[in-house]
């Protein structure tokens, strides 16, 4: 997968701090409270990059763990050169919300005009952190699949 890039100050501050306190086993948690699977999953923090290693069950499951672990406050990037995926898939495009988007325009922006009824597409593939499609905010990091 590579080397994912996040905004260091957007994001959910974990435990009413900063990520850069957490420790791994706090952003391990983070991701199993948001119902993934991280058992095959180390993670380790230097700075303000976390790096993970060991498989993840499907590049989708290893999408949501970047996600989870990018939009953590105090995370610049997220480092995945030694994740392996079991069932690999066609990676999604990931995008970082500008002010004054909507889901409804970042879907016709990546899927074509007319496509805008595809937001729901993008909500279920960041679901979490999106938990209200009317409350994205700048600077978090989205995961665009690609379409059926």
């Amino acid at each position: 997968m590579g080397l994912f890039s996040f905004i260091k100050e957007a994001g959910a501050k974990l435990f009413g701090g900063s990520a850069e306190a957490a420790t791994p086993e706090d952003l391990k948690k983070s991701v199993a409270d948001h119902g993934l699977a991280a058992d095959g999953i180390e993670v380790a923090v230097e700075g303000d990059t976390v790096k993970l290693a060991g498989r993840a069950p499907t590049q989708e499951e290893a999408e949501k763990i970047v996600l989870a672990l990018g939009n953590t406050a105090g995370i610049a990037a997220v480092d995945t050169s030694a994740l392996a995926v079991e069932a690999p898939a066609p990676e999604a495009v990931f995008y970082t919300v500008q002010k004054g988007d909507s889901l409804w325009k970042i879907a016709e922006a990546h899927y074509g005009k007319g496509k805008g009824a595809k937001y729901t597409e993008i909500v279920k593939a960041n679901t979490p952190p999106v938990k209200n499609p009317d409350l994205i905010q700048p600077g978090w990091v989205l995961r665009i699949p690609p379409l059926g």
